[in-house]
């Protein structure tokens, strides 16, 4: 029988939320505020097959600058009102899962306010919240909503759209899920064995919904 999962933990940037166009439209004005270097459109897809440190590295960020510039960032999306939508069907999603029993939880280095302001009603089906994590930083934060939650690890899939979601989900000793329609590309992800490959957001539900029902 498949594993059933009682708490299903959402990245929000790229899994729930359509944002990476805002973030290619708006990337290059950022580098000329905080001084990296600013992408060109026939990079974009080759550095979506690159991990976030690597992106990093190329793009002459240190991690120190990091918080100042996700801050702005966010701070941005928070004044641009059509900065990015939900991704079609993913408030269906997660009304199918809460009416299942799961529960969900968000971590995103996004911030809180604007994760609830495009969460918008959904964000009530949410029982943990927690945001403006740094970009390395979601192992820690998984553990500390598996505290909250008190749920075993065993009992827990992470679904998020990078690499660096993955590997905090192991370093966690979480499940993890990737979407292939998000920031990082397709055979990065599936390079990494993931226990779980959505193609289509309605793939979550059928597959997460149809295994808690079994359970």
């Amino acid at each position: 029988m498949p594993q059933a999962y009682s708490l299903v933990i959402f990245d929000l940037d790229g899994t729930l939320l359509d944002s990476f166009p805002w973030f290619v439209r708006n990337v290059n004005g950022v580098a000329d505020r905080f001084g990296f270097r600013k992408i060109a459109e026939h990079e974009i897809d080759g550095l979506r097959h690159r991990p976030a440190r690597e992106i990093l590295g190329h793009l002459g960020i240190p991690l120190w600058k990091l918080p100042r510039i996700a801050r702005h960032m966010q701070r941005m999306m928070a004044e641009d009102a059509v900065s990015a939508p939900l991704f079609d069907g993913a408030a269906e999603v997660l009304r199918a899962l809460a009416s299942a029993g799961h529960r969900l939880a968000l971590v995103t280095s996004n911030s809180e306010a604007n994760a609830r302001a495009k969460l918008g009603d959904s964000a009530t089906l949410f029982a943990h919240f927690a945001c403006a994590t740094s970009i390395f930083g979601k192992a820690a934060k998984f553990r500390r909503v598996l505290k909250q939650a008190r749920v075993a690890a065993s009992e827990t899939l992470a679904i998020g759209d990078e690499t660096r979601d993955i590997e905090a989900a192991r370093a966690a000793g979480i499940a993890c899920g990737a979407v292939t329609w998000g920031y990082a590309a397709p055979q990065a992800l599936r390079a990494l064995n993931p226990d779980l490959i959505f193609d289509r957001m309605d793939d979550i539900a059928g597959a997460l919904v149809s295994d808690r029902q079994a359970d």
